[in-house]
């Protein structure tokens, strides 16, 4: 019977088992237990997530730009993703001002558990400051500096460098697009080769995702077991965030569809859950790509072609969530410090969140470092960080949900708008039935 049931089944399975074992490990004083004997499986399910990364990103793009014909559809193609991507980021930091200036929940955060938090992480304040210190600190064109790799090997080493990635694949891509046919037949069909194995490698690491989310899980549990009070002194914060996501989940993402797409909110989100539900147990966009590009292409239909260039370059530049959340984030913040920001203030907000989010590594806690840019960038003192660290890993869990969903929703998009788009076989049925 287990063998039959679908992945996302399986996968909620293990979610649910992990929360009763974090629960019971917690009841029963197991903490060191959970911590030393299944904690460990999740990190190795990570590991191996994060190991296939690297060359399903450069296999993926190369393979999917030398299918293109010619140079202008690459460029045409390259223009509506990144267009998609900037204004679906603008419409979440936008909501999320919106929101936490309408909720105003640090106005009701209370002093006590302020200091408590700023001794509690102070240490890791004065770590992500000196991160931020040293990004401000280099030329406004350091971003472009750093996209472009002195070395590729050294590059691919680091699942940190996946703009330098996916520099060199798509400028691979192109020279194969320009030379003749003839002379790169042979590369295609190697690179064609090696994409079939990394996809049975991924189906091999996916046997493992129950478990593996299980162990994160319940480790997540644990990890948390002490900060009950934490949780309930910033409900209000927490709610404010996740109002904001779900609106992107719900709202703008199936609007979306709706406009560019034929294809029902109901059947995306039934094709995309099991990539929504591992992004949600590993908070990483980066490790859930091998599992994104499957559900696009084999049940939502989008062509390779597309799904392989669109889908790794917004596990870069596409963080909905993160930036969502950095708005919300940072006024909260300021709302706590008593910090005015007038309409500006907010504006440089949206500005610098969606700027930090593309530079954002779709890695657990990447987006802690961007966000020190954007406090800074109105004025609010970056020590309020430590009113939020204690619950970054919750709400970074559902934040990655929504920048895999929006990776998801603009290759549809653009898939459709390149004809490209073809309906799954389930959904061609009940059409035919009706």
């Amino acid at each position: 019977m287990w063998k039959r049931l679908p992945l996302y089944v399986k996968i909620l399975v293990g979610m649910a088992l992990g929360i009763v074992a974090g629960m019971l490990a917690v009841y029963f004083d197991l903490t060191k237990f959970t911590t030393d004997w299944i904690k460990p499986w999740g990190a190795i399910f990570l590991n191996l997530l994060k190991l296939i990364a690297v060359p399903l990103i450069f296999v993926s793009l190369v393979k999917g730009i030398s299918s293109l014909s010619n140079i202008s559809k690459l460029s045409r193609i390259g223009i509506k993703t990144i267009s998609l991507y900037v204004i679906s980021t603008v419409i979440a930091v936008s909501f999320g001002l919106l929101l936490v200036n309408s909720f105003e929940p640090g106005n009701t955060f209370p002093e006590h558990k302020k200091i408590e938090l700023q001794e509690r992480f102070g240490s890791d304040i004065s770590l992500k400051k000196n991160q931020a210190d040293h990004i401000k600190e280099e030329s406004p064109l350091q971003f472009l500096v750093d996209v472009v790799p002195d070395n590729f090997f050294k590059a691919a080493t680091d699942n940190t460098k996946m703009l330098q990635i996916i520099f060199f694949a798509i400028l691979f891509g192109i020279a194969m697009v320009i030379l003749e046919e003839k002379k790169v037949r042979a590369v295609k069909d190697f690179f064609d080769g090696i994409d079939a194995i990394i996809l049975k490698i991924i189906d091999i690491i996916m046997l493992f995702a129950p478990y593996g989310v299980f162990a994160l899980i319940a480790g997540l549990i644990v990890d948390f077991s002490g900060d009950v009070d934490l949780f309930t002194a910033l409900g209000w914060y927490a709610i404010t965030v996740i109002a904001g996501l779900l609106i992107m989940i719900f709202l703008i993402y199936p609007l979306f569809l709706r406009i560019f797409t034929p294809i029902k909110y109901t059947d995306f989100y039934k094709s995309i859950s099991p990539a929504q539900l591992l992004a949600f147990s590993t908070s990483s966009s980066a490790a859930t790509l091998p599992v994104t590009m499957e559900c696009v292409e084999n049940k939502m239909g989008v062509s390779n072609e597309v799904a392989s260039f669109v889908l790794p370059v917004g596990v870069t530049i596409n963080m909905d969530g993160t930036s969502c959340y950095q708005a919300i984030a940072a006024v909260f913040i300021a709302q706590v410090f008593g910090v005015p920001l007038d309409i500006y203030d907010q504006l440089l907000i949206v500005v610098t969140a969606t700027l930090a989010s593309i530079g954002t590594p779709g890695v657990p806690g990447g987006s802690i470092v961007m966000l020190i840019i954007v406090l800074t960038s109105v004025g609010i003192p970056i020590e309020g960080l430590a009113l939020i660290l204690g619950i970054d890993r919750p709400l970074d869990m559902l934040r990655t949900v929504v920048n895999v969903t929006g990776d998801a929703t603009v290759s549809t998009i653009v898939a459709k708008t390149e004809g490209k788009l073809t309906y799954p076989p389930q959904i061609i049925a009940e059409k035919v039935k009706s």
